[in-house]
């Protein structure tokens, strides 16, 4: 008996599951690495930080697949201890490819800051193709007197390659709690014809792009009117505001190169400094 060829959707898939952890301490004055983890296709690499220019530490994630598929996972967890300053970032934009059979990507991010600790969340973009499964999780614990920065942008599509995102499945879950207390949650998920609702007024009003910068410092409301002024002439539908030791700003465009202009400027003017040097 001669049994048919699997389908594509039957063959077997290898899954990518990747991991990073590291912990930082500050010692003399100086943040360095105390404890890194590798495993699977990510790593992470230190690239010299001029002392005269910014006193912590710059870790670069890099994903040697090239990117990720529906079922593979990525597991990245950091920890910050009292006094540390780490910029967190990637060496390029990371691209979220169709799935096939309905399985979903899945990227966890975990982030502890301890007292006195800085911290800055940074990737590049992450792309999603169409057809897209992606799931991600962010949650933070931080220590009532540290400060961090976040920012994350999501792009629809390849568009300057004319590939657009049609349907698929997109979800982002982010929790921050300041010594124990939650103090800022939020919920995103576009289903089925993500197109078509990025179409819809109400929602993207033609976006195919998108972008949160989330900053939480003891003077983050103070940063209100700077960070406005930023981004009045970013071109894009734009939202800042602050409270309570949160300052957040919210981003739409058509554009990706209109939100990272944005994005880029709001860095500036908050760090004190450019964009981490692989933006470049």
């Amino acid at each position: 008996m001669v049994l048919p060829s699997p389908t594509p959707a039957d063959a077997p898939r290898n899954r990518a599951s990747g991991e990073l952890r590291a912990s930082f301490a500050c010692v003399g004055g100086r943040t360095q690495v105390s404890r890194a983890y590798e495993a699977g296709g990510l790593r992470l690499r230190f690239p010299t930080v001029h002392p005269g220019l910014h006193p912590g530490c710059e870790a670069v994630m890099i994903n040697t697949g090239g990117g990720m598929v529906g079922g593979d996972t990525a597991r990245l967890a950091f920890a910050l201890e009292p006094n540390a300053a780490v910029t967190l970032t990637t060496q390029s934009a990371e691209k979220i490819y169709r799935s096939t059979g309905g399985a979903t990507t899945r990227v966890d991010v975990a982030l502890t800051l301890g007292p006195g600790a800085h911290g800055e969340w940074l990737p590049q973009e992450t792309i999603l193709f169409d057809a897209v499964r992606f799931n991600r999780r962010l949650e933070v614990d931080m220590a009532a007197d540290a400060t961090l920065l976040l920012a994350e942008a999501v792009v629809f599509g390849r568009l300057a390659m004319g590939e657009a995102v049609r349907t698929g499945s997109f979800g982002d879950r982010w929790s921050v709690r300041r010594d124990g207390t939650l103090v800022f949650a939020e919920a995103v998920r576009i289903e089925e014809a993500i197109g078509d609702q990025l179409d819809s007024p109400a929602l993207g009003a033609g976006a195919r792009a998108c972008a949160t910068l989330l900053l939480v410092a003891p003077d983050a409301e103070r940063r209100l009117d700077e960070a406005r002024a930023v981004v009045e002439a970013c071109g894009c539908p734009v939202g800042v505001s602050a409270w309570n030791g949160i300052l957040t700003a919210r981003l739409l465009s058509p554009s990706p190169e209109r939100v990272r202009g944005a994005i880029v400027g709001l860095l500036a003017a908050l760090r004190g400094r450019a964009a981490p040097r692989v933006w470049q």
